[in-house]
């Protein structure tokens, strides 16, 4: 069974930063690509970054030189470092594997960037 569990949200005040973790179990960590998505109030889930098996990466326009993805297959982890963070960074973020055609999310970790 397929399972990603986020961590590290939480609230943060406007040039902070935060570590996001996603822990996966029950796959064959370093075959697969993972992302990171988010998920604002009112807003749709929209990807964030994307690394890898060999460890390239992709942002969003939005984030790109602010958030950097990075994976330890050792430990079955994809990080999202996330720094001069803004209050439009607030969301849901969720990390995602595509398995063969069957994607799994985890079930979210809270960021909340305020005063």
């Amino acid at each position: 069974q397929v399972q990603l569990v986020e961590s590290g949200g939480g609230l943060v005040q406007p040039g902070g930063s935060l570590r996001l973790s996603c822990t996966a179990s029950g796959i064959i960590f370093s075959r697969h690509a993972l992302g990171w998505y988010r998920q604002a109030p009112g807003k749709q889930r929209e990807s964030v970054a994307i690394i890898t098996t060999g460890g390239s990466t992709n942002y969003a326009d939005s984030v790109k030189g602010q958030f950097t993805i990075s994976r330890d297959n050792a430990e079955n982890r994809v990080y999202l470092q996330m720094n001069s963070l803004k209050p439009e960074d607030t969301a849901v973020y969720y990390c995602n594997v595509n398995v063969y055609g069957t994607v799994y999310w985890g079930k979210g970790t809270l960021v909340t960037v305020s005063l």
